[in-house]
């Protein structure tokens, strides 16, 4: 076994650089693991879960690069090694002759610009509140992509930039669509007259998939990062984002995303729906009907519902609208097929907000539901690696990302989990989201065909049909397109859904067996 380790001094790369490089590495035919990050605490820490923590890289600065390839042979691991480097030339020149400047900070670039109104931040953690404050101090809207800020720096971060009447999306605020312009994880979609607030990035781009799909389109998409309508935020950026679409001439309709708001942060919210001048649909995942019609606004079970909602508001006519009708045959085609002990979803998600979308429509039928993210701690699993009846994993969230890419940039954690999760005889359906779009995998799909196809003809061979369905958030505009990636999945045998809220109703439905539901 060789371990190469590279320390290159002073040397900084942006997050979202790095995950794309790793991601990249670990491809390198012959590397069993590679890791490229930044010489922080929570990073070494990783290594070190990992076994690759050397006494080098224990002394590496958080300025520092940390490059580390484990391969079978010094030959493997220099070579690959090599191939590491030739991935860093090509980013470095990848913007010859584009005629494009790079600015050494904010200030630089923002004195150089004087047309620039947004700033997006993606810098390790410890740095990002610093480089926030320079860009609001500059008169410059922001997106925040970096994580690991403290709520501290976040809530003044976000008071001051309301005092000057500016937007702080964030932290951790993975997609934003502003002015036709997709931002970090976005989708391709038309320009409309819905603008979308949200504190939620996969929820958001599903509702924007969504609507397009029904015909609609979207003004602005404004993120506020998942911590805004926490009771220590107060829903600041909610707020003004919902001000600002309000006061927007080409918003008809407001839709607001979000997982469930601290209750004093709701109520807040609903205040201002009172105030609003435009017709506004809350999708608040488990949220109260009776609390948003009695402040007049438009209340959405689930995503589809408040697509659905937004564009019919917008004057679309419902008779010419494919509302992606469930396909009612096919649960009962599958129930037949599944044997009596197999009665448990399994879901592996790539986002958040659709994990937590079909783990709600489950909870409406099974008691026995557990997560990574439940809102109920009782029903948290014990052990993350171990599922327990009705699972569902979000692998984006902390305890998977920490120190590693997001799984839609690289699924290898999820790959892992499907596959022991394909060997246990109690599944009846895995679940699994596919997110196409800007930043994401530039073949989500394709990349587990392999496991998926695996997987079927072991279970075959066992005697058992094992269902696998599959939901892909995009559209025909995105690269890949939708339509390639669903083809890849019905080549494999893979139940294709045609939306998030189908994908868990069809869930939920084909192990439902006799006795076994909550209520009808």
């Amino acid at each position: 076994m060789s371990i190469k380790v590279v320390i290159k001094s002073n040397t900084y790369f942006d997050s979202v650089s790095l995950m794309s490089l790793s991601t990249k590495a670990n491809q390198i035919e012959g590397v069993e693991q590679a890791v490229i990050a930044m010489g922080t605490e929570m990073n070494k820490e990783v290594l070190q879960n990992v076994g690759l923590l050397t006494a080098e890289l224990e002394q590496a600065k958080s300025s520092d690069l940390m490059i580390v390839i484990k391969a079978a042979t010094d030959d493997i691991s220099e070579a690959a090694y090599e191939s590491v480097e030739q991935l860093f030339t090509k980013k470095n020149n990848g913007k010859q002759g584009t005629g494009e400047v790079v600015y050494a900070t904010i200030d630089s670039a923002a004195k150089s610009n004087s047309n620039a109104n947004l700033a997006v931040i993606s810098v390790n953690g410890k740095f990002a509140a610093r480089e926030a404050r320079k860009a609001l101090e500059n008169d410059l809207h922001v997106m925040m992509f970096s994580d690991n800020v403290s709520i501290e720096d976040e809530y003044e971060l976000k008071t001051f930039a309301h005092e000057k009447g500016l937007l702080m999306m964030g932290p951790d605020c993975g997609t934003a669509i502003i002015s036709n312009v997709g931002l970090c994880f976005a989708n391709k979609v038309r320009k409309g007259s819905i603008g979308i607030v949200a504190a939620s990035g996969t929820g958001s781009q599903e509702v924007s998939v969504r609507i397009h799909d029904f015909g609609g389109g979207i003004t602005q998409l404004i993120g506020t990062g998942g911590r805004d309508l926490s009771e220590q935020i107060g829903g600041i950026m909610m707020l003004d984002g919902m001000r600002a679409l309000d006061a927007d001439e080409e918003t008809k309709v407001i839709v607001l995303v979000s997982k469930p708001p601290a209750p004093s942060v709701e109520q807040k919210v609903l205040a201002e729906i009172k105030k609003c001048s435009k017709p506004v649909v809350v999708y608040f995942i488990g949220g109260s009907e009776e609390a948003v019609k009695a402040a007049g606004g438009h209340f959405a079970k689930t995503t589809k519902e408040a697509a659905l909602q937004a564009v019919l508001l917008e004057g679309a006519d419902e008779s010419k609208i494919n509302k992606r009708a469930l396909n009612l045959p096919l649960i009962a085609e599958v129930k037949s097929k599944l044997k009596p002990e197999q009665k448990y979803i399994r879901g592996l998600f790539c986002g958040g907000t659709l994990c937590d979308e079909s783990m709600y429509l489950a909870m409406e039928k099974y008691d026995d539901v557990y997560s990574n993210i439940p809102k109920n701690p009782e029903f948290r699993l014990k052990d993350l690696g171990v599922s327990q009846a009705h699972t569902f994993i979000d692998f984006g969230n902390d305890e998977f990302t920490n120190g590693r890419p997001h799984p839609m940039i690289d699924p290898s954690l999820r790959i892992e989990r499907f596959e022991q999760e394909a060997k246990d005889p109690e599944v009846g359906v895995i679940l699994l989201d596919f997110i196409l779009g800007f930043g994401a995998h530039e073949d989500p799909v394709g990349v587990m065909l392999p496991s998926i196809i695996k997987a079927k003809q072991e279970a075959e061979q066992a005697g058992r049909h094992l269902e696998i369905l599959g939901y892909i958030l995009g559209t025909e505009l995105d690269r890949p397109t939708l339509e390639s990636q669903v083809n890849k999945l019905l080549s494999a045998g893979v139940t294709h859904a045609s939306s998030s809220t189908n994908a868990g109703l069809l869930a939920r439905g084909f192990v439902e067996k006799e006795g076994a539901a909550k209520h009808e």
